[in-house]
């Protein structure tokens, strides 16, 4: 397997997906503490965006590195990785 088209941003990855976990430790001490309901779903919306922005961001790299460089290099492969991305955009739109 090939390197990951987010490998040079991994470090900022991590990060973001760190303070999301935070995040949702967050939204169990708002549970926990009976934090009236809005808040909670605010919370959630929060955390919600948060792993959106993830899912877009790791889907902007794999285009742009690993289905552009399949279609540029005319790998056997490419019109599966053109595929792929359609079928994770759909389960983005989906989401």
């Amino acid at each position: 397997m090939g390197v990951a088209g987010y490998s040079m941003t991994k470090d900022d990855y991590l990060r973001r997906l760190r303070r999301i976990e935070g995040q949702v430790r967050g939204l169990q001490r708002l549970i926990e503490e009976d934090t009236y309901c809005i808040d909670v779903l605010t919370q959630i919306s929060a955390v919600t965006s948060a792993l959106q922005s993830v899912a877009v961001g790791l889907l902007d790299e794999h285009l742009h590195h690993c289905v552009s460089d399949a279609l540029s290099s005319g790998a056997p492969d490419a019109a599966a990785k053109v595929s792929e991305a359609t079928r994770a955009i759909e389960r983005l739109v989906k989401s």
